[in-house]
């Protein structure tokens, strides 16, 4: 009976075991496809996770640009109002220039014309500089390459350079004709009050007398103030007072 029983159960062992190794085979292969199915899923996940955050990050760029265009935009806008602004003011300038010149012409030209009004009475000093100079502006004047403002500009340079010899001193050598004699001598001018010459020996000095629009020769007395004079212009002597006579219209020294 007893070993009956332990063939029964040998019997049965032998049954169940085989039946048991496929149970667990068949557990093993779907757990094994389970597996495969989740990390497929996993791996589409992060697919469109990641798919999710590119495009994010492209919405993000993209808004980005929008504003920044929105603001180039806005900004091209206003430059071009101040274009449009700036080409109506020239089109208007320029349909004025013919009326500027024409009204100012007259003037320019009476400015020139009193410029060589002040040469011809003024004291002979620096006559060929002062005369090409106003020459020069009468052919400016002509010209109508040059604009008005140009023109304009170039006169009161010269208006101001006149002014500024009536309070300077200043000493230069150049040619005295007197009774068609022509000789090398120092000038010397201070301001516009008076202008003296000496030969280049210092034998002799004179200065300009306005009266009588001629040259009137100096006592011996003047040569050294004269030439004091000529050494502290040409900064070669420090300023000092200077004992020369004036001789103005009207004068009889």
């Amino acid at each position: 009976m007893l070993g009956f029983k332990k063939l029964v159960l040998t019997i049965l062992t032998a049954l169940i075991f085989p039946l048991l190794a496929s149970a667990n085979e068949e557990a093993i292969d779907v757990q094994v496809e389970s597996d495969r199915d989740s990390a497929a899923s996993q791996t589409r996940i992060n697919k469109l996770d990641n798919a999710a955050s590119d495009a994010l990050q492209a919405y993000r760029v993209a808004l980005q640009r929008a504003e920044s265009l929105t603001i180039y935009n806005r900004q091209l806008q206003r430059l071009i109002d101040s274009q449009r602004s700036e080409i109506v003011s020239i089109k208007r300038q320029t349909a004025d220039i013919e009326s500027i010149e024409t009204g100012t012409l007259p003037l320019l030209l009476e400015m020139t014309d009193t410029l060589a009004e002040i040469l011809a009475a003024d004291s002979p000093f620096l006559m060929e500089e002062r005369s090409e100079r106003i020459d020069n502006l009468k052919t400016l004047i002509d010209r109508a390459d040059v604009t008005v403002g140009e023109k304009y500009r170039r006169i009161m340079e010269a208006y101001m350079i006149e002014a500024d010899y009536g309070r300077t001193i200043e000493a230069y050598t150049g040619d005295l004709v007197i009774d068609n004699v022509v000789r090398s001598v120092d000038f010397l001018r201070i301001g516009r009050i008076g202008l003296y010459y000496q030969t280049l020996d210092g034998t002799e000095t004179g200065a300009w007398n306005k009266s009588n629009s001629s040259w009137k020769v100096l006592s011996a007395e003047f040569r050294r103030s004269v030439r004091d004079g000529l050494s502290i212009a040409r900064k070669q002597a420090p300023p000092k007072l200077l004992e020369l006579p004036i001789i103005a219209s009207g004068s009889r020294k």
